[in-house]
C-alpha cells in the first residue's frame, strides 16, 4: 500500500509536468494541470502527516513530528489506564460475566465432548504434563497437609451426634442394634468353655464337690443366651429400650456436652496424628493422581467407561439443575472478579512497563504494521480528494 500511495504521488507529479508543457495547446490541459497540482499538494500533506506520526519526515527534526516515539511512555500509561478503566475493572468484569453461562458450557462439553482434535488432545496433554511436572514430594505433602488441616479444623462431634440423631429418628439404628445382639450371641457361643473355666476357677472345693459349679456355669450361659434371643425377638425388650435411650443420650451429648465434644476432638486429633492415617491419606492422593494421569493420557477410554457415564450425567445435571447452575456461575463470576480485583493492577503495570521497555524503533514498527494499510489509504484518499478540490477550484475560476 505504501508503494501504491507513493506511486500515485509520483504519477501526479509526472502528470503535472506533462500538463504544464501542453497547457497552451488546449484549455483541457488546464483542468488536468489543476487536478495534478492539487493532488500533489494533498498527497504530500497527507504523506507528511502520516510520516510525522512515526518518524521525522526526511530525517529533519521538524517540531511536533515523530509523535509516537517521543510520547512512548505517555502512550504506555494511557493504554494501560484504558485497559484498566474499560476491561480490568471488577464492575465491568462482573457485568460481562453475568451474561456468560459457565456451568451450561461445561455441561454441554461433558455431555458431548469434542472428538479427536487439537482441543481435546491439547487439553489432555496439558493436564498430563502439569501433573507429571509437579514436585511429587512437595505436592503430596501439600495435599496431605491440606487434608489433615481440614480434618483438624472440622469439629467431628456435632456431625457424629447429628448423624446418630437422624439415624434414630428414621429407625436406621435398629439394624445396628440387631447386629450388636447377634454378635453378642455368637461371642457367647464361641467363648462358652472360657466362661465354664472361669466359674470353675472361682468356685471353692465344696461347690466343686457338690457339682454346683457346673450347674452355675450352665445357668449363666443359658441365661445370657436367653437374654440375647429375647432382645433379638422383642423390639420392646427393657434392655433394648435402655440401649436405644443410651444411644439417644450419646447423640445429644455429642452435640451439646462440652466435655464430650472435647474428648471426641482429642480422639480425632490422635487418630489424625497416627502414622497409619497419614499413610492412608498419602495413598488416597497417589491413587487420585494416578487416576488423573490415566484419564489425561487416554481420554477416550475414560469417557467410554463408568467414569465417562458419570461425567455425562454430571453434564446433564449442570444443564438442567438451575439451582446448581446458578451456584457454579456465581462462583465463577466471583472467582474472575476476585482475580481482576487482585491482579488487575499488576496486569496494567505489566502492559505499561512492557511498552516503556520497547525502543522507539520497536514500538514504531509494531504500531505502523498494525494500522499501516489504513494510513496509506489516507495518503491515497488525500491525493484523490486534493485533485478533485483543485479541479473544482479551477472550474469555478474558468467559469468566473
Amino acid at each position: 500500500m505504501r508503494v501504491i500511495a507513493t506511486g500515485m504521488l509520483v504519477a501526479m507529479g509526472a502528470l503535472f509536468l506533462l500538463a504544464s508543457r501542453y497547457d497552451e495547446v488546449h484549455p483541457a490541459w488546464g483542468f488536468v494541470r489543476a487536478f495534478a497540482e492539487a493532488a500533489m499538494v494533498g498527497g504530500l500533506a497527507d504523506w507528511f502527516a502520516v510520516t510525522a506520526l512515526f518518524r521525522h519526515p526526511l530525517g529533519l527534526p521538524i517540531p511536533h513530528t515523530a509523535i509516537i516515539p517521543r510520547n512512548k511512555d505517555r502512550i504506555a500509561n494511557t493504554l494501560a489506564q484504558f485497559l484498566k478503566d474499560n476491561f480490568l475493572t471488577p464492575s465491568v468484569v462482573a457485568r460481562r460475566m453475568r451474561g456468560i453461562d459457565v456451568a451450561g458450557a461445561l455441561g454441554r462439553f461433558l455431555v458431548s465432548p469434542p472428538g479427536e482434535g487439537r482441543l481435546r488432545e491439547g487439553a489432555s496433554r496439558l493436564v498430563a504434563n502439569i501433573l507429571e511436572a509437579l514436585d511429587q514430594e512437595r505436592l503430596g505433602g501439600m495435599v496431605k497437609g491440606a487434608v489433615a488441616s481440614r480434618l483438624r479444623a472440622m469439629e467431628a462431634s456435632p456431625m457424629v451426634g447429628q448423624s446418630m440423631e437422624a439415624a434414630i429418628d428414621e429407625d436406621r439404628h435398629i439394624p445396628i442394634l440387631d447386629g450388636i445382639i447377634t454378635w453378642a450371641g455368637r461371642t457367647l457361643d464361641a467363648n462358652e468353655d472360657m466362661i465354664r473355666d472361669l466359674v470353675r476357677k472361682r468356685a471353692n472345693w465344696m461347690m466343686k464337690f457338690a457339682g454346683i459349679d457346673e450347674r452355675l456355669s450352665n445357668g449363666i450361659i443359658d441365661g445370657l443366651r436367653k437374654l440375647t434371643i429375647d432382645m433379638a425377638i422383642d423390639t420392646n425388650h427393657p434392655l433394648r429400650l435402655k440401649a436405644e435411650e443410651a444411644m439417644a443420650d450419646l447423640a445429644w451429648k455429642l452435640q451439646n456436652d462440652p466435655e464430650m465434644r472435647a474428648k471426641v476432638e482429642e480422639m480425632k486429633n490422635e487418630i489424625i496424628g497416627n502414622k497409619a492415617v497419614a499413610d492412608w491419606i498419602e495413598g488416597l492422593w497417589e491413587k487420585a493422581r494416578a487416576g488423573l494421569l490415566k484419564a489425561a493420557r487416554d481420554p477416550e477410554a475414560t469417557m467410554a467407561g463408568k467414569f465417562g457415564d458419570a461425567l455425562r450425567q454430571l453434564g446433564a445435571t449442570l444443564q438442567q439443575d438451575q439451582r446448581l447452575k446458578g451456584t457454579i456461575n456465581t462462583f465463577a463470576r466471583r472467582a474472575v472478579v476476585g482475580a481482576v480485583a487482585a491482579y488487575g493492577s499488576g496486569i496494567v503495570a505489566l502492559v505499561s512497563d512492557t511498552i516503556r521497555g520497547w525502543d522507539a524503533r520497536t514500538i514504531t514498527g509494531r504500531l505502523e504494521n498494525a494500522v499501516g494499510r489504513d494510513l496509506q489509504y489516507i495518503r491515497i484518499n488525500g491525493t484523490i480528494v486534493g485533485g478533485l478540490v483543485g479541479l473544482l477550484i479551477h472550474t469555478v475560476e474558468v467559469a468566473a
